[in-house]
Formats: structure tokens, sequence, C-alpha cells
């Protein structure tokens, strides 16, 4: 059987999109990583600047933001505008032929509305099983173009919806898991899953399952590294070759940072 081509799908965090030369990095290193691949971001800090300037409250329910109509006119102009087309510019200047989406965009990824239960979480945009046009997304890749998705939304009756980044990177790693041998990135602000937390040096370089379980229950990995691996460990039951979580700065190293598997 032929083997399957590689695609990277990488996720970075709001803190690189807002500093410059740290974006500059990123960004040169992405256009430089080799074969397929996609780009999601976030860019929550400079959205919640933006509406502070507006006089616009930001709303946050234990780290998630409640996404009300102004704020969501906020997100979408920061996300799918500002950042979106800043980090495409700069892989443009990098020569990466970068192509800035949000969901609603050629419908790449459609969502449907967090349904209210204890909290409101206004015009938040939760994933579906068939939430990724995998087959629309392929034709992109197909052209030799790379993806730069923000984490803006549709629901397929024109409404935009503020979309985790995290999750939807997870979605599009299990959708196109069938047609790319795929590798899911999570670059952030540490070196990877750190056995101490004030040791940036002390990172836990893989991680299978039986691992993860002895390390939680020592307590090593807590608090919120715990969803983010329990995201990666359903990627990897869905199909996903395997997910890394490692510093920005270190995406062109193929040994940096914390495999999973």
């Amino acid at each position: 059987m032929k083997d399957m081509e590689k695609l990277s799908i990488v996720k970075i965090g709001g803190n690189i999109v807002e500093q410059e030369e740290a974006l500059n990095r990123f960004t040169k290193s992405f256009a430089h990583l080799e074969g397929r691949k996609i780009l999601v971001h976030g860019g929550g800090k400079i959205a919640s600047k933006l509406a502070g300037d507006l006089g616009i409250e930001a709303k946050m329910v234990n780290g998630r933001r409640i996404t009300d109509l102004e704020t969501l006119k906020v997100v979408t102009m920061v996300y799918a505008g500002l950042a979106n087309k800043n980090i495409v510019a700069l892989l443009q200047a990098n020569h990466c032929d970068a192509i800035g989406l949000s969901g609603a965009d050629g419908d790449t990824i459609r969502t449907v509305k967090r349904p209210v239960k204890t909290i409101d979480y206004g015009f938040a945009g939760d994933m579906t099983p068939t939430s990724i046009h995998t087959k629309r997304i392929q034709s992109l890749l197909e052209l030799n173009l790379f993806p730069v998705f923000s984490a803006i939304t549709h629901n397929g009756e024109g409404q935009l919806l503020n979309t985790n980044a995290d999750t939807i990177a997870s979605a599009l790693a299990i959708g196109l898991a069938s047609s790319y041998a795929v590798s899911l990135i999570y670059c952030f602000e540490k070196k990877g899953v750190l056995s101490d937390i004030a040791d940036d040096h002390s990172v836990i370089t893989e991680i299978d399952q039986t691992k993860y379980t002895a390390l939680r229950e020592q307590g090593i990995i807590a608090d919120g590294m715990i969803p983010k691996l329990d995201n990666a460990f359903d990627a990897i039951a869905q199909g996903v070759k395997k997910v890394i979580i490692k510093h920005a700065d270190d995406l062109a190293d193929e040994h940096a940072g914390t495999t999973i598997f």
C-alpha cells in the first residue's frame, strides 16, 4: 500500500500572534516546514485589548470567552481580519503561498451555537462530526495553497460563531486523517509537557496513554494541561498519527517538545 502523504497541522496561540518578533520567527519557521501544512491561530489578547479600547468588557468564565453580539464583532475583526491577514502577509513574505480563511469561507468549517446549560456562552461555536469540509480543504492543499484558519466559523444560516482554536486544529486533524498522515502540533510558550512546571528543561519527551494515566495520578500533569492532553489522545484514537506539544521557536526542530502517541 502506498504511504500516505504527510500533513502538518499547526496551532499557535495569541501570545505569539500579539508579539511582533515572536510572530516573525514563527512564520519564517512555518514557511520552511516541508510538505503540506495548515495553520490555525488565536488572537484573544489582541481582541480583549481592542474590546477594552471600544468600551466593551471582556467576559471570561473558566478561561472561556463569553461572546455576546458586540464581542463577536470585535473577535471577527481581530481573528478573521487583522490577525489572520497579518499572518498571511508574513507567510507570503517568506514565499509561503498562504490563504487566510474563516470557517465561513468556502464553507470549510460549519459549527453549531453552543447550547445554554448553566452558562450562556453567547455566539460560541461547537464542532459536530460533519463540521470539517474535508474535500474543500483538500482541494486547496492540492493547489499547493496553505490554509491559515482563524477561530471564526459559521452555522450555515448566516451566523458567524467564535470557536476555540485548539478544537478547530484537532477537528481538522481528525477530519483529514483518512487522507493524510497527520501530525498535529500545538505551539505555545513552554518547551513541552514538563515534569516540573518551574523548570523549562524538564520536558517529558514522549507520553502514551499508560504514562499519561500515571503522570496524572502523581499530580505531575494537572490543571489546564489535562484537557489539552485529553484532546490529544482523542485525536490519536481517531486516526491522527501523532500530536506534538512544543515551544513556537522549536517548530523546525523535529526532536523538540513532547510527542503524544
